[in-house]
């Protein structure tokens, strides 16, 4: 007895691709749960549809061939249990999702999944300074220059003007205390991105301390380091930075300041045009992971996870 295949049925005969695919396409721009209680069907169901969906995106999408990755890691559950992202910064995709934490061992994955023919194309990578990431580049793609990320970089800086903020708290005293209690953000924003009442609030704070206005004017001089086309401009730029530490009795940016110093080579590469790659991407992609797994009040099924991962920034069709 001979069965007769149909291209037009998905896997299950019980749904056609047709309508799996315009499942997933729902899920695009919906929740599952909106999406099962529009066409009536079990949420496992409409999961269950839309992974088909994605799969097909990522045939159509080709595989990759990168030149620029971007490599970081995202929390999946509580317990510290990650899975590493990889991209494709020109393409502004991710190509990868895997692993089983953050270590070296997996993030050598990647490069053994990508074969060493394309491994020999990638001329840079960016990630944070995690050093079993960069150890497993330089180990399979030795010929990459390493580039790590301003916002982690950055981040660094806002816990260190955050440590300030604490301390003087706790030096302070009955009414001095009231203008820095409850201040964080506000130190830690740019005065541009801060609304007219915060901009007068921060006004009033930092004439207040001198000490905290000294930390917040250096936190916003720091960020100029990214601007230089030239490295001994750059390095120029830092030895003042460093120097206007002395005598400020900032321990926290001093500190910052040799965490700086250890990992220059990868925060001088960014000086060089060719290395001039769009950094927000993969904070971008993070923050889009986090919305998705909000919305579905976390992500149990990792292969639903990693596919929705994938196919976040392709196009639908």
């Amino acid at each position: 007895m001979k069965q007769e295949k149909f291209a037009f049925l998905g896997n299950n005969p019980f749904y056609t691709k047709r309508f799996a695919f315009y499942v997933g396409k729902r899920c695009s721009t919906s929740t599952v749960k909106d999406v099962a209680r529009e066409l009536h069907l079990d949420r496992k169901t409409v999961k269950a549809l839309e992974k088909p969906y994605m799969r097909e995106k990522l045939r159509r999408a080709g595989n990759p061939r990168p030149k620029t990755i971007g490599i970081d890691e995202i929390s999946i559950r509580k317990g510290h249990t990650y899975r590493i992202v990889v991209s494709d910064l020109e393409r502004r995709r991710p190509i990868w999702f895997g692993g089983t934490d953050r270590s070296e061992e997996s993030m050598k994955l990647f490069y053994e999944w990508l074969g060493p023919a394309k491994t020999k194309r990638i001329r840079l990578a960016l990630m944070d300074m995690w050093k079993p990431f960069e150890n497993a580049t330089r180990e399979h793609a030795s010929q990459a220059a390493i580039l790590y990320d301003k916002f982690h970089v950055l981040r660094h800086l806002n816990e260190a003007m955050d440590k300030i903020r604490k301390s003087e708290y706790a030096r302070l005293t009955g009414d001095e205390r009231k203008f820095v209690k409850g201040q964080k953000y506000t130190l830690l924003s740019h005065r541009e991105n801060l609304s007219t009442d915060g901009r007068k609030v921060l006004k009033t704070l930092l004439a207040a301390n001198k000490r905290l206005n000294t930390a917040y004017v250096l936190k916003e001089q720091f960020g100029q380091l990214w601007d230089y086309q030239s490295e001994t401009w750059a390095r120029k730029f830092f030895n003042n930075w460093k120097t206007s530490l002395k005598w400020q009795r900032l321990k926290p940016y001093e500190k910052f300041a040799d965490m700086i110093e250890r990992h220059w080579h990868g925060i001088a590469t960014f000086c060089k045009s060719e290395n001039k790659v769009s950094l927000g991407f993969v904070e971008g992609l993070n923050n889009k992971i986090r919305v998705m797994q909000r919305r579905s009040y976390g992500l149990r099924d990792e292969e639903y996870l990693r596919l929705k991962v994938l196919t976040c920034t392709l196009p639908d069709f």
